[in-house]
């Protein structure tokens, strides 16, 4: 647990970054940090390692105050992230990871095997370690700063925008398989971000800090979508709060229909080459998994993927209500495509029977 009470961070000059911040961050949960710039995230964050000194208030980790602890040594126990990895450019992959178990005394031996072992569970090939960080694409670089934050086994972790710097397609693969750690190691994190969206999807609680290092609202992400405390907070969450606050209601039994499907690479049966509602037909590829859709009255040959419509998102089955929703409205037949956890097909949903389930969940509007 890491516990800031009444901490406070004045620089030379006047300007106060923090202001009397007080929160706790629960042993084995991630607490993200967020608010607009000049609220104090990084520097909250940062005072934590002693990378910055707070002028006044107490910091604690699992009840030790950390101003009593040697900075170098206290350090070494933090796994630290930041953006663009900040890796040591003339260092390899695996002496990068390799970094603070050798601070801390291992063999070299130890230390590479430990790395190689990270190396693959951040989803990473073998081969990649023997590269050097210029080698490796921007997200690579992010997955081999975790893995190196992780390699003395922390219990605490201090994340700084680690994912700000890759495109939004990267971003998201690197959330999820952030999230797929965090549920087999359970560690402390504080993680601080700019991006509220960020902020709901990772956090077990979300700190929103106003400018000035004041905490405006301490809340899960649920309980800060439906009741902000005010209106700076309900202004930074934005205007679609509501439909984001999907996320955390699972989808109850949906009326599912089963969907025609055509396999990709096979030609479309004449019998489906019809108009009204079934204009769009699902494709799956061999296994059974949705690839996307087709006009099959614009084809005349076998199913290619230079054909298909891929704009539709794909739900899981059982998923939250935003998914199922958000599916139904993406997909160009307007029938959502639901999957189960193997990532074939289960059915399609449309969006009126979804938009029905919210009137009927408790706080959605139904009677």
């Amino acid at each position: 647990m890491i516990s800031f009470t009444d901490v406070t961070k004045v620089y030379p000059g006047g300007t106060t970054a923090v202001g009397g911040l007080s929160l706790v961050a629960p042993t084995g949960r991630i607490t993200v940090l967020v608010g607009p710039s000049g609220c104090g995230k990084t520097t909250s964050l940062r005072m934590i390692n002693r990378m910055i000194e707070p002028t006044s208030g107490t910091i604690e980790i699992d009840g030790r105050d950390t101003a009593t602890l040697d900075g170098n040594e206290l350090r070494r126990g933090i796994g630290y992230v930041i953006q663009s990895g900040g890796l040591f450019p003339h260092r390899t992959i695996l002496d990068n990871i390799a970094t603070v178990p050798l601070l801390l005394g291992w063999s070299r031996t130890k230390a590479r095997t430990v790395a190689s072992e990270l190396l693959e569970r951040v989803g990473l090939a073998p081969e990649l370690g023997r590269r050097y960080p210029n080698q490796l694409s921007g997200g690579q670089q992010q997955r081999v700063g975790v893995a190196r934050a992780l390699a003395a086994d922390p219990p605490v972790m201090l994340m700084d925008e680690p994912f700000s710097a890759v495109d939004p397609v990267v971003r998201g693969q690197l959330q999820e398989e952030f999230l797929r750690l965090q549920s087999e190691l359970g560690k402390t994190i504080v993680f601080v971000t700019h991006d509220i969206d960020e902020a709901i999807k990772l956090g077990d609680q979300v700190a929103v800090l106003r400018v000035g290092g004041t905490l405006a609202q301490l809340a899960s992400p649920a309980d800060l979508l439906a009741d902000p405390v005010d209106d700076f907070v309900a202004d930074f969450l934005g205007r679609d709060r509501g439909y984001r606050g999907l996320a955390f209601q699972a989808a109850p039994a949906l009326p599912v229909s089963a969907e025609p499907t055509v396999v990709l690479g096979t030609p479309v049966p004449d019998a489906r080459r019809v108009a009204g509602d079934q204009r769009w037909l699902l494709v799956v590829d061999g296994a059974g998994a949705p690839v996307g859709w087709i006009e099959p009255a614009r084809l005349t040959g076998p199913v290619s993927h230079a054909d298909l419509h891929r704009g539709g998102t794909v739900a899981p089955a059982g998923g939250s209500l935003r998914s199922a929703l958000d599916a139904a409205l993406s997909a160009p037949s307007r029938r959502g495509v639901l999957v189960g956890d193997d990532g074939r097909l289960v059915g399609t949903v449309r969006a009126h029977d979804v938009l029905t389930a919210i009137e009927r969940e408790p706080g959605g509007g139904g009677s």
